[in-house]
């Protein structure tokens, strides 16, 4: 998915960034609020980590401008406040979990793909397509009993598609899960990742909706 991370410290940062993204997730990392603020107001995100003592504001005061706005975005609290008042106070404004610096890595990747669960609108880790099987919590795809191994990019296209096979994932939606990797979007950058996919999960499997976009599988069919 396309995270949200909102940390000012460099260190913390980076260390989070660059795990979650070895995760095949893509990360935005934004240090001040009003950055953040900028960021939901243009991209959909499919979950924000919040620290919550910034340079420009409070992380909470942040929160509750978001669910007040109605962004029902999930929300990972990730902050030194240790006391139960102040997880109460997290919680209450809207966050879905909270975790303590410092804290495990690992253990924020299990938060993520927990949180991810709750609000996925296909929840099962095994999604099986014919002879095709994903496990999606453990990036792993077997096409006819065998491993197919698939790039970052390709996996972050795949996961929209597949989330809801049969209905259109809209080609400006799959470049926006393309974009946070750090490269540029070209004009043919989603029909090179289609073009990808369907080389090796076959090209049946992803079928073009001229001038929407593109969906997985048969529309009655791999529901």
């Amino acid at each position: 998915m396309r995270i949200l991370l909102v940390e000012d410290h460099d260190l913390i940062g980076e260390a989070v960034r660059d795990h979650v993204a070895a995760s095949n997730h893509a990360v935005d990392w934004m240090r001040m609020i009003a950055d953040a603020e900028a960021a939901l107001g243009s991209v959909r995100y499919g979950l924000v980590l919040l620290d919550l003592q910034l340079p420009d504001g409070s992380g909470i005061d942040f929160l509750g401008r978001m669910r007040k706005s109605g962004d029902t975005t999930p929300v990972i609290v990730l902050t030194a406040r240790d006391q139960i008042s102040d997880r109460i106070e997290g919680l209450n404004a809207g966050a879905d979990d909270y975790l303590v610096k410092p804290f495990n890595l690992g253990e924020l990747e299990a938060r993520i793909a927990a949180v991810a669960r709750r609000y996925d609108a296909k929840p099962q880790p095994v999604l099986t397509f014919g002879t095709i099987e994903i496990q999606r919590t453990e990036h792993r795809i077997t096409v006819s009993d065998k491993t197919v191994d698939l790039t970052a990019r390709e996996w972050a296209v795949l996961d929209l598609l597949v989330a809801r096979p049969g209905n259109i994932v809209a080609k400006d939606r799959i470049e926006e899960a393309l974009y946070a990797f750090g490269s540029e979007i070209e004009s043919n950058t989603v029909e090179v990742y289609v073009s990808r996919l369907r080389k090796k999960i076959g090209r049946d499997r992803i079928r073009t909706v001229r001038g929407l976009g593109y969906a997985f599988g048969d529309a009655m069919g791999d529901r």
